[in-house]
């Protein structure tokens, strides 16, 4: 199956222009850490950096609830703490779930424009 998926790629290369297959090189596959730094680019970045702030910002006060829920004694005030503690985690999850959703979006956006570009390269190799 690898062999067959390689066989198409350098078919598409052929057909290809220099500049198309440099743009079609672009759109491999990429490890984590390439996904998770697509979404500090593009037009949207700045909301990930804010998201990243805050994250770290609820992590911070995550520990300090922590940290004050081993120090009270009254049952009240260990409730509240506790649940300062759950909202921190739902936050933090909200965050993270939202993150993940734009490395999806980012993976499916290159994956349409490479079908965009084997479409192209199949319809001119047709006309031809």
């Amino acid at each position: 199956m690898k062999s067959k998926m390689n066989d198409i790629d350098e078919l598409i290369k052929e057909t290809l222009t220099t500049e198309e297959a440099k743009f079609y090189d672009e759109l491999d596959e990429q490890n984590f850490f390439q996904m998770l730094g697509g979404v500090f680019k593009g037009k949207n970045s700045w909301l990930a950096f804010l998201l990243h702030i805050v994250n770290t910002a609820v992590f911070g006060l995550l520990i300090y609830c922590i940290i004050q829920t081993f120090d009270v004694e009254d049952t009240n005030d260990l409730i509240i703490w506790v649940g300062a503690c759950i909202f921190c985690f739902i936050t933090m999850s909200m965050i993270k779930i939202y993150v993940w959703m734009q490395i999806h979006r980012n993976a499916l956006t290159r994956e349409i424009k490479r079908l965009e570009l084997q479409i192209s390269s199949l319809s001119s190799k047709i006309t031809e």
